[in-house]
């Protein structure tokens, strides 16, 4: 099918975008790698009278170290981040979860602030940022302003971002030496996540230090694990205190069913595919 008429502006500054994103109003749309948008404006599944392009803005590119933390700029690719080696050694949750996204066409176009302003709950960065307590940085007319990913994602598809504001970077805490591992269940090869798990873990002297558990598709919105966590962190990382916290992984989930699982096998799902990721991140 082809799109429904609308206007078109390509600004060449985050300043610029803000102003026409505002002057916009409801009907306006933000263009980043078009993965999502440009199928449903094909379907005509939605109408916008103005589309806002950034693909122009290069200052909201790239991976920046930035202390304790880096700084991904929202239009870095996901092809990008797999292959930065700032986010190798100090967010290695962030390039596993990214190796799992959609085909290589997709992760060469598509971007990482894309894919977390549309905020499905089946996409694969939404609980790794959520797992790493990333920050969402966002510009819209009052300024900026920065949200924990706990905050950011609100709804099915619905997130913080006001009226007239751009999701502009995420600052990812620096988990240098962490083991790592993103689990994802699928039912064919490049599809969506029915259920995924996001772990990261420090373990030092075979004793979990610290642990970090986010869970994909169980709910609305991304799912921290924090019964995981809490069963973890002080023991060792053994098959069987792995097991006993995995048994906690669906607390505080809500998950749905569909065409694809039930919500009684999501939550099965949520505790095997807990206990291989945490199990792959102890040995990584």
């Amino acid at each position: 099918m082809i799109p429904a008429a609308f206007d078109y502006v390509a600004p060449s500054t985050v300043d610029e975008a803000v102003r026409v994103l505002a002057e916009g109003g409801e009907d306006a749309k933000v263009l980043a790698g078009g993965q999502s948008l440009l199928p449903v404006l094909r379907m005509r599944l939605a109408a916008p009278t103005l589309v806002v392009d950034l693909s122009g803005l290069t200052e909201l590119t790239g991976v920046h170290d930035d202390g304790d933390s880096l700084l991904i700029g929202a239009m870095t690719t996901h092809h990008e981040v797999q292959r930065d080696h700032l986010v190798r050694e100090h967010a290695a949750l962030l390039r596993l979860a990214t190796d799992t996204v959609g085909d290589p066409q997709i992760r060469h176009r598509g971007t990482v602030g894309g894919a977390l302003a549309h905020a499905d709950p089946a996409g694969d960065l939404l609980a790794p940022v959520l797992a790493l307590d990333a920050v969402l940085v966002c510009t819209g007319p009052a300024g900026t302003r920065e949200v924990p990913a706990a905050e950011f994602f609100t709804d099915y598809f619905t997130t913080a971002l006001e009226p007239g504001e751009l999701l502009t970077h995420v600052r990812v805490p620096k988990l240098t030496g962490w083991g790592a591992h993103y689990e994802k269940f699928n039912r064919v090869a490049q599809a969506w996540s029915i259920v995924a798990v996001a772990v990261a873990l420090e373990v030092v002297d075979g004793v979990v230090r610290a642990a970090r558990v986010g869970l994909t598709n169980m709910g609305p919105t991304p799912v921290r694990a924090r019964g995981v966590e809490e069963e973890l962190v002080g023991r060792p990382a053994t098959a069987e205190w792995i097991r006993a916290a995995a048994a906690r992984a669906a607390e505080g989930a809500h998950p749905t069913s569909d065409g694809n699982a039930d919500a009684e096998y999501r939550t099965h799902l949520a505790r095997v595919l807990t206990e291989r990721a945490v199990t792959a991140a102890a040995r990584a």
